[in-house]
């Protein structure tokens, strides 16, 4: 028998024996009674038994000790406090039900910890009509799924997820686009992230003795532990996940100075609302216009935003900013001015601009925060610990029920393979409370079916366990990642319970979930109810590219979010046509008393699998762009590359559908993109940029 099976069925029965007994015990009683520690001398026994508390404990699973005034190791008595290791009764409603069930059906198979969020929805629903037998809702779909990209970076996350969970040193070669080079880090992590399509690792990097960021997919190779010692490090106490999630692209990094930034009144109620939380708004001298201050510590990135909004936005100061601004909207300027010729774009940049053009990083960390695309192939399987004990809650609970089990079924529902659930019910066989009284006997039969025996003392396993740390932190993580947008059943009031439940919020050990920018809670309130009740949805809606306002009347069918943010996928009948409204660019919206009948014949599936997760929009004409050397790097991860030039510049394609989008988005790049071709968008972005010059404070 393998030795991380034996430790299972060791610590199983262990947690078995000590519900049973009812009653404080000893070491020397453990060592009798509990199986797999009886053939051990007494230091092999004390090693073993230290190290199984010790991983019990890591699990949530903390056994009480009692010590004796005298301090005899030998003396100590240990229980096992049934709220120590049973899940606390949570009250979920049939409505929070079902939106769980949803989150899982959205994210099955496309969620990195799709299998551990089974697991957990099996325990929180206990005793209720379990959720996976549940209708599924097609009121919301996913673009973004939390996805990890690639068998290589599914592996790398994985061990990650593990040492940061052992507190686990990690080294591993990393590419830092910054510097364009490879290094060897040492890192201890503290926290995964997940942010833009991309998940990241933050720990202290051993280099420079200092928190980094590091994208799992620029890892090269393989992901190995420092040391053979069981943990290497602790987690500083004032350490705050939620720092490196509830930052905007510019304050990546070490701040420099506080921008201030005049907005229009035009579209000051869009920057209140999204971008507020990044810095303080106030109002401008006339009344009128708003000031957003905001602290920064990469100037490119503030300028590029700023840039992105057209006349409704200039920066005002520091003077070292506004030159900044200056010199790039002068270069987009001259770029675009005549013919263009590739050789003459690559000319040296001096004054403010050298060395700025790249994107935030952290030093030896990257920050950049552009997505590659999903994979659909999961990466954390939950611990088999995890499996066993929500198995055994099944079957006995099923044998007490008098129910026979139906063994494909069983597996579909757990995710497992014949092999596995096979080998989980050979060891739930033989896990026992000591003297031959075992906790249940199950057997799968010629036809398939699942008979069960469980014993009279089983109560340990009849209820379901508390949540382990990774099974917390899927659940949690899923809810953060799909947050209110399910229309019909509040994941928010979930996490609210689960987390009460649990004494701790597992979103601050371990995984966070940065939300998507392009998002706005009242909006999607809003959007939620039309959809539930079939009614029509009029809203006022800003198309940044043309700097217009119109109203909208539409049928609204789904939520759905993408690489940009969250949008309500609709039917506009004045139209006759399928359109996709970004929430955060709803100014305002209300349910109107107008229902309307569903068209089946609608299929929005087109948006999910294209260009809401690629971020390439459906195009009519194709643009070559012209990327500088300082640039390269990061744009040919996301297009395709026509020719290169010997500066390390890259010409690449570029889909639009109107030439009002592909301005704004070379404006975004601040000077580092020229439109080579066509004609006509050339001239456009100079006339953008000439337009925008003349607003720079001198």
């Amino acid at each position: 028998m393998a030795k991380d099976t034996e430790k299972l069925i060791r610590q199983l029965s262990l947690i078995s024996y000590l519900m049973a007994e009812r009653r404080p015990v000893t070491a020397p009683e453990i060592r009798r009674d509990v199986e797999g520690y009886s053939v051990m001398n007494e230091d092999a026994f004390a090693r073993r038994f230290y190290a199984d508390r010790s991983e019990l404990e890591a699990l949530g699973i903390v056994l009480s000790v009692e010590k004796p005034q005298d301090g005899q190791v030998e003396q100590e008595n240990y229980s096992l406090p049934p709220e120590n290791f049973h899940l606390p009764a949570i009250n979920f409603t049939d409505e929070e039900l079902a939106a769980l069930w949803t989150a899982l059906n959205l994210l099955d198979g496309k969620f990195a910890y799709a299998e551990p969020l089974r697991l957990a929805l099996q325990q929180i629903s206990w005793g209720r009509p379990s959720p996976l037998d549940s209708p599924v809702q097609q009121t919301i779909a996913l673009g973004i799924t939390g996805a990890a990209d690639g068998h290589e970076v599914s592996q790398r996350l994985a061990k990650i997820e593990t040492a940061i969970f052992r507190r686990k040193t990690i080294v591993f070669d990393y590419y830092t686009m910054q510097r364009d080079e490879t290094g060897a880090r040492r890192v201890d992590p503290y926290q995964l992230l997940y942010q833009g399509g991309q998940f990241y690792v933050v720990g202290r990097a051993h280099e420079r003795d200092a928190i980094r960021v590091f994208r799992l997919s620029r890892i090269l190779g393989k992901v190995g532990y420092a040391t053979k010692a069981e943990h290497d490090f602790q987690r500083p106490e004032d350490f705050d996940p939620r720092a490196y999630a509830n930052r905007i692209q510019w304050q990546f990094g070490e701040p420099v100075g506080t921008a201030e930034i005049w907005i229009s009144s035009r579209i000051a109620w869009q920057i209140e609302r999204h971008f507020g939380r990044y810095g303080e708004i106030r109002p401008a001298d006339n009344g009128q216009d708003s000031v957003f201050l905001t602290p920064y510590a990469n100037s490119r990135q503030l300028i590029a935003w700023v840039l992105g909004l057209g006349e409704n936005a200039r920066i005002t100061g520091p003077s070292e900013l506004t030159e900044e601004l200056r010199a790039r909207v002068r270069l987009l300027s001259e770029r675009h001015t005549g013919e263009c010729e590739e050789q003459h774009l690559s000319a040296a940049v001096a004054g403010p601009l050298a060395g700025n053009s790249s994107e935030p990083l952290e030093a030896d960390g990257d920050e950049s925060h552009d997505a590659d695309g999903l994979g659909a192939e999961g990466a954390i399987r939950p611990e088999r610990f995890a499996r066993l004990v929500t198995l055994a809650s099944i079957l006995i609970d099923a044998g007490r029920r008098g129910l026979t089990l139906d063994a494909a079924e069983l597996q579909q529902r757990l995710k497992l393979s014949e092999q596995e659930l096979q080998e989980d019910i050979a060891v739930l066989n033989v896990v026992n409370f000591g003297a031959g009284t075992y906790v249940l006997y199950a057997e799968i039969m010629p036809d398939g079916s699942i008979e069960v025996d469980p014993e009279p003392y089983g109560d340990a396993f009849a209820r379901p366990a508390r949540l382990l740390p990774v099974e917390a932190k899927a659940l949690v993580a899923a809810i953060d990642l799909i947050g209110e947008h399910i229309p019909a059943g509040s994941l928010a009031s979930v996490r609210r319970k689960v987390v009460a439940a649990l004494g701790e919020d597992p979103a601050h050990e371990g995984l966070q979930i940065a939300a998507l920018t392009g998002d706005d809670a009242q909006i999607a309130e809003i959007a939620r109810d039309a959809i539930a009740s079939q009614r029509l949805l009029c809203f006022e809606y800003y198309k940044e590219n043309e700097d217009e306002f119109s109203t909208r009347v539409v049928e609204p069918y789904q939520l759905t979010n993408g690489r940009e943010g969250w949008y309500v996928a609709s039917y506009d009948p004045e139209r006759e046509a399928i359109r996709h409204f970004r929430l955060d660019r709803i100014k305002s919206a209300q349910v109107t008393d107008e229902g309307f009948e569903p068209r089946p014949e609608l299929d929005f599936s087109g948006g999910v699998d294209g260009w809401l997760r690629t971020g390439e929009v459906p195009a009519s004409s194709r643009a070559k762009v012209w990327i500088s050397p300082e640039r390269a790097r990061w744009v040919r991860e996301e297009r395709t590359v026509i020719s290169e030039g010997e500066d390390g510049s890259i010409v690449v394609d570029f889909g639009y559908a109107g030439i009002e989008w592909l301005v704004r988005n070379v404006l975004k790049e601040a000077g580092d993109a020229v439109v080579l071709e066509p004609a006509e968008a050339r001239e456009a972005v100079r006339l953008a940029a000439a337009e925008i010059e003349a607003l720079v404070p001198a």
